[in-house]
This record gives C-alpha cells, sequence and structure tokens, in this order.
C-alpha cells in the first residue's frame, strides 16, 4: 500500500514543475505547473497575481541554453518550448510597448511600463539628451523618495543612485537641482506619467536591438518601435521605415531581408545577416508580431506568415493575440475600483543600485532572492556578458546618435547619451544613456549570443542583447551610408548563387514529383492490388489506351536495353 501511494506520488511530480518568473520589479514568483501546460496559462496566473487586465503589452521572456532569447509562446506547451529541464525561470516584460504610455486606461498598468523604460534607462537601451536624462532621472527619485528633505538626503545623495550605465558628476548635480527645486509636491503617480511622456518622445523609446551586420560586413542594430522598423549604425539611425511601408519581412538561414515601398512606389529590400540562424528566426518572429500588432485594424486580419516564398520550404509562424487598436478599445471599457499598488523605494538592486530606504514593499511576494553580480568593464572593450553591467564613462564626441523628440529636433549643443548594453526582458535590448555634456562615447555592445553572463543571470532569463554601443567603434571611420536601396542590396555574385541556388531546388522538386509519379504508374500497371480507386483507374478507356499503346512499348523496350547490357556484362 506503501509503495503504491509513492509510486502515485512520484508520478504526479513527474506530471508537474516549478517555473519562476521575475516580475518588472525583481521579485520572483513561483509557481508550480502541469506539465503540459500552455504559455496562456502561466502568463495568466501572473497578470491575475498582479491585478493586471491591460496584459496584451505584456510578455514571458526565457534564454534557451545556447543563450538565445524567446518570446514564450502563449498557444503551445512550455514544456515543448523550453530546451532546458525544470525548474524553468524567465522573466516578464514588455513585450509591445504603448504607443501613448500616458494613454493607458490603469494606473497599475502605467506603473509596470515605468519599471520597464527604468531598466530601458540603466541598462543603457534608451538614448537621450544630457538634459531628457536628468529629467528623467528626477522624475524616478521624486517618484519613488518623494520630496527632496535635507534631514534624509545629504549633500550628493543623487550620486548614489545608478540611473544610467554611465554619467558624470555633472548629470547628478543636475539631477539633484532638478529634484530639490522642479519636481516639490508631485505625487508617485504625476511623476510616473510625467516620466512616461517624457520616455514616450524620445526616438529610441521602445526599442530592442538586434545584433546584425550589413551587406559590407559592418556592425549594425535593428529594432522594432511602435512607429516602425529601424536600423541603428555607427551610432546613428541610418534607416527608418513605418509599419504602413514595410510589405515582407523574410529570412533564410543568417539573412533577413526587409522589403518595403516608400514614396512614389519606391521599392527597397534591405539585407542584413544575424550572428546565428537561431537569432534571425527570434528576430524575424519579433517583427512578424510587431507589425501585426501595430498596423493591422483587427487580429481577424492576421494571417500565418511563410519565411519563404516556396510552400514546402521555410518557417510558418501566426501572431495569437489581439492588436494595439483592440487592445485600447478593450481598455476603454475597463470599469473597476483601481487596484492597489505597492510601489518599491529604491534599494540596492541589480537594477538600481542605490541607498536603502526601510524594508522594500512589492506588489509580488518575494519568494527568495539572489546575490547579482554586477560586472564591470570599462573601455571600448565591450560590456561583457553581464545582463546587468555597470555603466563606463563615456568620453567620446562627434557622431553620436542624439534622440529627437517627435516635435522638436535637439539642441546640437546638449550632450547625447550612449547606447549600452543588456538584454531585453521580455524584449531586452540594448541603447544608449546619457553622459556628460561636453565629453561622450559609446558602449561597446556584447553579441546577443556572445560569452553568457553569471549562470544566476542566465537561470533568470537576462542573457544579454547587444548594445548598440558597439557601433560607437565605428565612429567617424565607419563609412558613410550609402542611399536606402543600395544599402540593402546583394551583391552580383550573392545574386547569382541564389537563383542558381532556387533552380537547383526546384529541379529537385520537379524530380522527387516524377519519381511519385512513376511509382504510381508502376502500381497501376504491374501491380495486382485489387483496391476500388485503383481499379476504377484501369477500367477506363483513355488507361487501357495509354497502357496498350504506350506503355507496353515502352517496358518492352526497357526490357530489351537491359537485356543487352547484361550481355555485355557476362561477356566481360
Amino acid at each position: 500500500m506503501l509503495s503504491r501511494l509513492m509510486s502515485g506520488s512520484v508520478r504526479s511530480l513527474e506530471r508537474e514543475y516549478l517555473c519562476t518568473v521575475r516580475l518588472l520589479d525583481d521579485t520572483e514568483y513561483t509557481c508550480t505547473i502541469q506539465r503540459d501546460a500552455k504559455g496562456q496559462y502561466l502568463f495568466d496566473l501572473i497578470c491575475h497575481h498582479l491585478n493586471l487586465l491591460e496584459k496584451d503589452y505584456f510578455g514571458i521572456r526565457y534564454v534557451d541554453p545556447d543563450k538565445q532569447r524567446h518570446w514564450l509562446e502563449f498557444t503551445k506547451s512550455i514544456s515543448k518550448q523550453m530546451k532546458s529541464q525544470p525548474p524553468f525561470t524567465m522573466c516578464l516584460r514588455v513585450k509591445f510597448y504603448p504607443p501613448d504610455p500616458a494613454a493607458l486606461k490603469e494606473e497599475i498598468t502605467r506603473y509596470l511600463v515605468f519599471l520597464q523604460i527604468k531598466r530601458d534607462l540603466y541598462h543603457g537601451r534608451l538614448l537621450c539628451k544630457t538634459s531628457d536624462a536628468a529629467m528623467l532621472a528626477a522624475y524616478i527619485l521624486q517618484a519613488e523618495i518623494g520630496d527632496y528633505d535635507p534631514g534624509k538626503h545629504p549633500e550628493g545623495y543623487s550620486s548614489k543612485f545608478q540611473f544610467f550605465p554611465k554619467h558624470s558628476e555633472k548629470l547628478e548635480r543636475r539631477i539633484a537641482e532638478i529634484h530639490k527645486t522642479e519636481l516639490i509636491g508631485q505625487t508617485p503617480e504625476t511623476a510616473e506619467l510625467k516620466f512616461l511622456q517624457k520616455a514616450e518622445m524620445l526616438e529610441t523609446y521602445g526599442v530592442d536591438p538586434h545584433p546584425c551586420k550589413d551587406v559590407s560586413g559592418n556592425p549594425a542594430f535593428l529594432a522594432f518601435t511602435p512607429f516602425g522598423f529601424v536600423v541603428l549604425q555607427g551610432n546613428k539611425r541610418v534607416h527608418f521605415l513605418k509599419w504602413d511601408e514595410v510589405t515582407k519581412l523574410k529570412f533564410e538561414g543568417k539573412t533577413f531581408h526587409i522589403y518595403a515601398n516608400q514614396k512614389e512606389d519606391k521599392k527597397i529590400i534591405l539585407t542584413y545577416f544575424a550572428p546565428t540562424p537561431e537569432a534571425c528566426k527570434h528576430l524575424w518572429k519579433c517583427g512578424v508580431e510587431n507589425q501585426a500588432f501595430y498596423k493591422l485594424e483587427k487580429s481577424s486580419q492576421v494571417r500565418t506568415v511563410s519565411s519563404s516564398n516556396l510552400f514546402f520550404k521555410g518557417s510558418r509562424f501566426r501572431y495569437s493575440g489581439r492588436v494595439a487598436k483592440e487592445v485600447m478599445e478593450q481598455s476603454a471599457k475597463i470599469k473597476r475600483e483601481p487596484p492597489e499598488i505597492h510601489r518599491a523605494g529604491l534599494v540596492p538592486s541589480r537594477s538600481c543600485p542605490s541607498i536603502t530606504h526601510g524594508p522594500r514593499l512589492s506588489s509580488v511576494p518575494r519568494t527568495r532572492r539572489r546575490a547579482v553580480h554586477i560586472s564591470i568593464m570599462e573601455g571600448l572593450e565591450s560590456l561583457r556578458d553581464s545582463a546587468h553591467s555597470t555603466p563606463v564613462r563615456s568620453m567620446s564626441h562627434g557622431d553620436s546618435f542624439i534622440p529627437r523628440s517627435r516635435s522638436q529636433a535637439t539642441d546640437s549643443g546638449d550632450g547625447t547619451a550612449v547606447i549600452s548594453d543588456e538584454t531585453y526582458s521580455p524584449s531586452d535590448s540594448v541603447l544608449p544613456t546619457p553622459v556628460a555634456e561636453h565629453s561622450l562615447e559609446m558602449a561597446v555592445s556584447r553579441q546577443i549570443n556572445g560569452a553568457p553572463c553569471s549562470i544566476e543571470e542566465e537561470k533568470e532569463s537576462e542573457a544579454a542583447t547587444p548594445t548598440v554601443g558597439d557601433m560607437a567603434e565605428l565612429g567617424a571611420d565607419s563609412r558613410a551610408v550609402g542611399p536606402v536601396q543600395s544599402a540593402g542590396a546583394l551583391s552580383e555574385t550573392e545574386q547569382v548563387n541564389k537563383f542558381v541556388l532556387s533552380v537547383l531546388r526546384l529541379l529537385l522538386v520537379t524530380i522527387g514529383l516524377l519519381f511519385v509519379l512513376l511509382l504510381l504508374l508502376i502500381i497501376l500497371t504491374e501491380s495486382d492490388l485489387d483496391i476500388a480507386f485503383l481499379r476504377d483507374i484501369r477500367q477506363t478507356p483513355e488507361f487501357e489506351q495509354f497502357h496498350y499503346e504506350y506503355f507496353c512499348p515502352l517496358r518492352r523496350w526497357f526490357a530489351c536495353k537491359l537485356r543487352w547490357a547484361g550481355g555485355l556484362l557476362i561477356n566481360k
């Protein structure tokens, strides 16, 4: 009896496994789920735990043993998507950035988006001028420690907080000055709202860079934003295509193609090369999902997309979920008492080292806390694979990427930020942050599939994404980018190779079809199978004519040739 109970408990354990999801405030939610549970089940559990209704903007990201990032597909079994053994560790992140985050219906949603953008700022994924950086950091201080209090906040208090991958003492003083004088009396809700409004105006808002190379072998970063597709190169935005202009996304192996129609029916093709086929497929799937979410009017318009023009080749993928317009319409119908939000104060953590301000309150109970090593690698060598690298001071000037608000150009006299590195958890990316106004340099990015971060960080699915900072090395030495049409054009040799491969594939398919037809013909004419549909075919006048007038003479001719060839072999 005891052995039966023990075997039953073992079988039940085999059908379940532990799953830990790191949330946006660095707390962890751990649950036990069935082995055949789908991604949607886990996502709904987390959203229920957070009391989150506007959940379509969020997703769950994980990293496989090869350090390749993935978004968890909600329609598929979790265990079949994970290449590692349980227990599984993932993270909740913003997958689709709201086009207007300040217009979100509920405060809990705005707060979670605020936490994501704060992470983007710290990990260098959000490019901004020094003046904008100071204002954003001051909003964070106001939202999380309240009004300036001389008794609690000694001289130089802002230097104890790490808002960016790198910054100067002058920037720290400016942050403290704004916090002391301009934001007094603002509630956390107001400060967070102002922060979102400011961040949304930056060019790199919502960018999740994917490291690639162009046809000349120069490093580039591709990204999908709420407004379209962008290419960052040499610390500058060299291409921007609105979602309405993008007609097709395609990949083959490591090669990624973007087809677009611009003004006056000008068709362009941009071609880039990812580090691995897996990275290229992830890039393609992210592009398909972002285009469907932001471009379509209804989810019923979503179609299954193939990565190739040939039906028998390539990957097929379909975005499953609502589109942005439907999400906004659904949000407008929400009518409930706003859920309580337990904001976490700035305390030492892997995403925001800072002073301790008492016990941390969290919207989600912490099940366990891990020590995280913040690796530091300074200089133009890459911010090595720490998904949460401590920022390096920037020193270069010149051709840096200066984001502009969508309504006005930036002041050229203002300092710019740098593109740095991290993994975009759910959509971790790597972009710049501020630096001193007179000096600034780009941190070099690490490859998405480069050397791993610490094992702990990898398990928390914070696998590093490349920093657009890599582009800085190109600087003024990099060659100027040509016209849009030539930037992505395939070289003549590559075009010939692709044409030859296509012809060979067509030839192989044709031979395969002929072989199948030949087998069917032999079965019809030579076999004694008495199957209904074969019998019906044999009794048709057309088949009888073909059999006696063509097939039988052809068979005799082949038999004669075979006997002749056999005779030659025997005589030798």
